[in-house]
């Protein structure tokens, strides 16, 4: 294949020292109803009042767009979190600090993603909910649906979720509150040099 990728002149750093803050990848996983999303984006409006320039990749939001052709069988579950690590590392590379929502419930695709990330800083939080406050939740009614049989490949009913082994940060949204689990992220981009207080 004759592809040569072109070599920018603006490197990270320069992105870095214009925008006060380090890029980087903070992947949110865990059951639908854990409250990832919603995390991600009340971060992301901490982050806003602090001028950190970060961005929100949604799971619902990419299935409508980019990722519109994939189903939830495992392969089509492996190629969206595939191209959503591409789509992460290259606004990482522009100098944003992006939360990526996804279930992604399989380990071997957090781990493409920990190593496609390599040399930039990424974090994996585990987003930890029991599935019965999931349930109760149930914010779009999946379980709902998946319990009667409307829906295969729910995850936690009828498709597996595979629990971060070693996860960098672990919320547990059923014990904190929004306000707490928020301070738990800000605080650990704090102690992780990316954002400065």
């Amino acid at each position: 294949m004759n592809i040569f990728p072109f070599e920018s002149i603006i490197k990270s750093k320069d992105r870095h020292a214009l925008n006060k803050h380090r890029s980087g990848l903070l992947w949110l996983t865990g059951l639908s109803g854990s409250g990832k999303s919603t995390l991600a984006h009340a971060v992301e409006a901490r982050l806003h009042e602090l001028n950190v320039r970060s961005y929100v990749l949604d799971g619902d939001n990419i299935r409508t767009g980019l990722n519109k052709d994939l189903g939830l069988n495992p392969e089509d579950r492996k190629e969206n979190i595939r191209r959503i690590a591409e789509v992460a590392k290259i606004l990482v590379d522009a100098g944003i600090l992006v939360f990526a929502s996804f279930i992604a419930p399989y380990r071997e695709s957090r781990e493409f993603v920990r190593k496609l990330m390599e040399n930039w800083p990424y974090y994996e939080c585990y987003i930890k909910c029991s599935l019965e406050v999931c349930e109760l939740r149930d914010p779009k009614d999946l379980y709902k649906k998946a319990r009667r049989g409307e829906i295969t490949n729910m995850t936690g009913i009828s498709a597996p979720y595979e629990e971060s082994a070693n996860p960098d940060l672990i919320i547990e949204t059923d014990k904190l509150t929004l306000d707490q689990s928020v301070d738990l992220i800000v605080r650990y981009l704090v102690k992780n040099n990316l954002i400065s207080e």
